[in-house]
């Protein structure tokens, strides 16, 4: 091998590396929203249950609170988006690579196939991770604005 292509191969293992270690931080991020998100819808009952407000303050609370976790939610999302964005182009320069330099297209040839071959008719098409995700921030929004008008009907 090559010193240029040994600096291609290395360029090559630290992009997948890079890409594999966002997706590492992205799914921590969900779990720290998630838990975030829970908290915040969870905290009035938990408090009311408690016998720790009356309805006055904890409609206050509750109100407070849903406009806290709306934007979390829009945060998450935009987050979520910015993620997305990184490796969309870091998976760029991969298949670039690939296509270039390399006679195994690994992440190429793997994104082909989950785009040609036929699920199950039940399943549908194949669904991104990303576009599963992307829904489950603004579930929260809604959830949070549900809450907010649940106290206040």
């Amino acid at each position: 091998m090559s010193l240029r292509r040994d600096e291609i191969v290395n360029q090559y293992q630290l992009a997948v590396e890079m890409a594999d270690r966002v997706s590492a931080r992205r799914g921590q991020a969900n779990q720290f929203y998630l838990a975030i998100e829970s908290l915040i819808l969870g905290a009035p009952f938990v408090v009311r249950s408690l016998g720790g407000l009356s309805h006055p303050d904890s409609a206050v609370m509750t109100t407070l609170l849903s406009a806290v976790g709306a934007v979390v939610g829009v945060t998450w999302w935009l987050q979520l988006r910015s993620y997305r964005d990184l490796n969309r182009a870091k998976f760029a320069v991969i298949t670039s690579l690939e296509e270039r330099f390399l006679d195994a297209k690994i992440f190429s040839d793997e994104w082909k196939s989950l785009k040609k071959d036929p699920l199950p008719a039940w399943r549908g098409r194949y669904a991104e991770l990303g576009t599963v995700e992307r829904f489950v921030p603004w579930i929260f929004v809604l959830l949070n604005v549900a809450a907010l008008v649940l106290v206040w009907v």
